[in-house]
């Protein structure tokens, strides 16, 4: 039998992504990360080829998207098509999972851009008193 089946019949065996041993926490960095996070929300925009998709990401190296595209993909979140024509044409897409998880990344990118207003007056406030204490101030 194997482990996800041992999992499915075993409510035991739960994913937990607060146990370090839990598969699901490595899947949770990808998703999270700087890289994976800007990825699947620009992939939530539509099919990208690698190099659009390094533009639509802004600051992101080859290297790193290189790397975040191969584990969302190794996740089961991203798709490769690699088409068979001279020079190689390979466009990137989320997969229905893949788009699952983007649609409520995007959730969350949305209520973050919609409340800067708020976290810039925190981060003002929070420097100041910083300020303030370093100074020897209370």
């Amino acid at each position: 039998m194997s482990t996800t089946q041992e999992r499915a019949e075993d409510p035991e065996l739960a994913f937990d992504v607060f146990s370090r041993a839990c598969p699901s926490r490595g899947t949770l960095e990808h998703v999270t990360g700087r890289w994976g996070a800007l990825t699947l929300g620009a992939l939530s925009e539509g099919s990208f080829r690698f190099n659009e998709l390094r533009r639509r990401v802004d600051g992101v190296s080859e290297k790193m998207l290189s790397q975040t595209l191969h584990a969302l993909e190794r996740d089961g979140l991203v798709h490769r098509e690699a088409q068979p024509t001279n020079p190689p044409r390979v466009d990137y897409e989320l997969t229905p999972l893949g788009r699952e998880v983007a649609g409520r990344l995007i959730a969350l990118i949305e209520c973050l851009e919609g409340r800067m207003d708020e976290v810039l007056a925190s981060r003002e406030r929070y420097d100041a008193r910083d300020q303030d204490t370093a100074r020897g101030g209370r």
